[in-house]
């Protein structure tokens, strides 16, 4: 009993929840990133952190002057800091979908959220400042972090999972964000993460293509090592 216990907990490999350099480079890089700008965060000079923040906004002034730059940019910090609940779902999820369709794929999809949810919630805040609805310093708002490429990833993630695994990963992921936004907090990136999961979600056809025709450099790896 002992031994068929030990042998499948091998099977499970519970390690391979987190990145590592040859495994899933991209996430491993990019979580290297975030822990650096997440401890300069907390223990830079406040002044000088604060100014970055500010840099990096995807606010619609920063956008109207400097997309590519800002969009960019606000990806390489973490709202919330290293205690974000985000911490632990991009970790796990990111180097759940890098093993399962590669690594510059799981980035585009990332990015694809990241990009996508951001213009469909700071455009309209733009729109209505300009129809007067809003004052102006509604474009200055400051918006920035790794959420919207974290759900969409999660809405791929769970097209690639079973039934039931992905059942409960969009009723519950989607339900807490419904939560949020009942409680009208921050409405803006509320509407926001539910536009990335929802983005994620369409990417389903996609990504389960990429999964069942894997990059060439893997198959190639994984033909060296069945040899």
């Amino acid at each position: 009993m002992e031994r068929a216990t030990r042998g499948r907990f091998a099977r499970l490999r519970p390690w391979r929840l987190l990145p590592t350099p040859t495994g899933t480079p991209f996430t491993f890089t990019y979580a290297v990133v975030l822990a650096a700008t997440s401890l300069y965060m907390e223990f830079g000079d406040p002044d000088t952190v604060s100014s970055l923040l500010r840099a990096s906004s995807t606010d619609v002034a920063h956008l109207a002057q400097t997309p590519v730059l800002v969009l960019l940019a606000s990806a390489l910090w973490i709202a919330g800091g290293i205690t974000s609940p985000f911490v632990i779902a991009f970790v796990v999820v990111l180097t759940a979908l890098e093993r399962r369709i590669g690594g510059l794929r799981a980035a585009g999809v990332f990015l694809l959220g990241h990009v996508l949810a951001t213009l469909a919630t700071e455009v309209p805040v733009g729109l209505s400042v300009m129809a007067g609805h809003l004052p102006d310093s509604s474009l200055h708002r400051l918006d920035y972090g790794i959420s919207f490429g974290v759900a969409a990833s999660i809405g791929a993630l769970a097209g690639l999972l079973t039934l039931w695994p992905r059942l409960l990963v969009l009723l519950g992921f989607g339900g807490m964000l419904v939560a949020d936004l009942v409680a009208f907090t921050d409405p803006l990136s509320n509407w926001g993460h539910l536009l990335a999961l929802a983005i994620g979600v369409a990417t389903w056809p996609l990504v389960r293509r990429w999964r069942s025709r894997p990059p060439a450099g893997r198959t190639a790896r994984g033909s060296a090592t069945s040899a």
